[in-house]
């Protein structure tokens, strides 16, 4: 089975599934949210039938850059479909859906090293839970830079345009901090069953990961504590979250990227 033309039919729906939510935003299209996630779904299943394919044409599932990105963007894509049928988080599908279709097109055009592991339950359960706290602090993400846009247009009293095609303001912000505390329980789950199942978090090629886990781990808890406490909100919350994703993006990519791309090409 060839990975490439369903990782191309996925990328065709990704990009039209967000490109229909894009000009729904900008008000130029109705909102259809079961267009948008059906054609989501669509590009799940080839998602799915193209991480399939790889598996197959490797005969294992390797852990390098682009076969990691892949895994994440698809539970991303899934827990952002899903989600979306409880909580107004849809919107984020503009930024989350073309990101996939780069994850698929890179995951088939470039070679992914092979990685040993041995695939433990308690390994299991680590990699399950990084994998949905990273994907639910990325939907959180983009939902801070939706939040972000609506607040920086209200304070210039421009009430036209994204700012009707959103949810009120509070309504993004409730739901913003929903997705940061979900993200928080499955992160400290990460946490605590890395040190518990892994045999050391801080040996040399787990270091930087533990420390900007942690980091990731502080920062969103300082948000929850001064959102709490002290009722931060507004483009302080977004700040923080971002943030606080950086150090994610960095502590599950950065070294791949480094040793992959970086290191491989000099």
């Amino acid at each position: 089975m060839q990975a490439l033309p369903f990782a191309l039919l996925a990328t065709i729906f990704y990009l039209g599934a967000a490109s229909w939510q894009g000009l729904a935003l900008s008000r130029r299209v109705p909102q259809r949210p079961l267009l948008v996630r059906g054609v989501g779904l669509l590009a799940l299943v080839c998602h799915t039938l193209t991480i399939t394919a790889l598996i197959r044409d490797t005969g294992e599932l390797t852990l390098g850059l682009s076969s990691s990105a892949v895994l994440a963007s698809a539970v991303i894509a899934a827990l952002l479909l899903a989600v979306s049928l409880i909580k107004p988080v849809l919107n984020a599908s503009v930024g989350l859906f073309p990101l996939a279709a780069v994850t698929l097109l890179l995951a088939v055009g470039l070679p992914s090293p092979t990685h040993d592991t041995d695939l433990t339950p308690g390994i299991a359960f680590h990699i399950v839970s990084s994998a949905l706290a990273f994907s639910l602090f990325a939907i959180a993400t983009v939902q801070a830079v939706l939040l972000a846009v609506q607040n920086q247009a209200l304070r210039h009293h421009h009430t036209r345009g994204i700012v009707q095609a959103l949810p009120p303001l509070t309504t993004m912000e409730r739901v913003l901090f929903e997705l940061i505390w979900a993200g928080m329980i499955l992160l400290t789950a990460a946490i605590v069953s890395g040190f518990l199942f892994l045999d050391n978090l801080f040996a040399q090629h787990l270091a930087h990961k533990t420390i900007l886990s942690l980091g990731a781990w502080v920062i969103f808890s300082v948000l929850l504590a001064g959102h709490h406490w002290l009722g931060w909100r507004g483009l302080r919350a977004v700040r923080w979250t971002l943030g606080g994703s950086i150090l994610l993006l960095l502590a599950y990519f950065g070294s791949k990227f480094a040793l992959e791309v970086v290191f491989q090409s000099t």
